[in-house]
C-alpha cells in the first residue's frame, strides 16, 4: 500500500508539490491581504484595495519563486536572474488579471472583496502554473 502511495507521489509530485505550496502561497497573500483591508486600508477605497493586492502579492511571489525554483520545478538553471524575470514577468500577467477581477468585481459590481478575492486566487493559481510550467521551469530536452 505505502509502495503505491509512493509510486504515485513519485509520478505526480510536480502537481503535488505545486498545489501544496501553492496553498501555502494563497494562503500567505489572503492572510497578507485580509490582515490589511481589516487593519490599515479601506477595500472601499479603489487605491487602498489595490494597494493591498500588490503589498500581498509582492510577498507572495518572493515566496512562490523560492519555492517553485526548489521544491516544485527543482530548477538547476544557472541563471537565476533570467530565470527569476521570467517568474516575476509571468506573476506580472497574473497580478493583471487579478486585479482586473477585483476591479470589476469589487469596484465596478460592488460585490464583496473577500469572495472575489478568493476567486481571483483559483484564476491565478492555475494560471501561474501553466505559465510557469511552459515558460519559466521549462525542461531542457535531452
Amino acid at each position: 500500500m505505502i509502495s503505491k502511495i509512493l509510486a504515485l507521489y513519485k509520478k505526480y509530485k510536480e502537481v503535488i508539490n505545486y498545489l501544496v505550496f501553492g496553498v501555502l502561497t494563497t494562503i500567505l497573500t489572503l492572510l497578507i491581504y485580509y490582515g490589511l483591508t481589516y487593519t490599515i486600508m479601506d477595500p472601499n477605497n479603489a487605491l487602498m484595495l489595490q494597494g493591498a493586492n500588490i503589498i500581498s502579492w509582492v510577498v507572495a511571489v518572493i515566496f512562490a519563486y523560492i519555492t517553485n525554483r526548489k521544491f516544485v520545478f527543482e530548477s538547476k538553471s544557472d541563471n537565476i536572474i533570467k530565470e527569476c524575470a521570467s517568474f516575476f514577468g509571468a506573476r506580472i500577467v497574473t497580478l493583471i488579471m487579478d486585479m482586473i477581477i477585483m476591479f470589476v468585481g469589487v469596484t465596478v459590481f460592488k460585490g464583496n472583496d473577500k469572495i472575489f478575492k478568493l476567486i481571483s486566487q483559483i484564476v491565478v493559481i492555475v494560471s501561474n502554473y501553466v505559465f510557469s510550467k511552459l515558460f519559466v521551469f521549462k525542461k531542457k530536452k535531452s
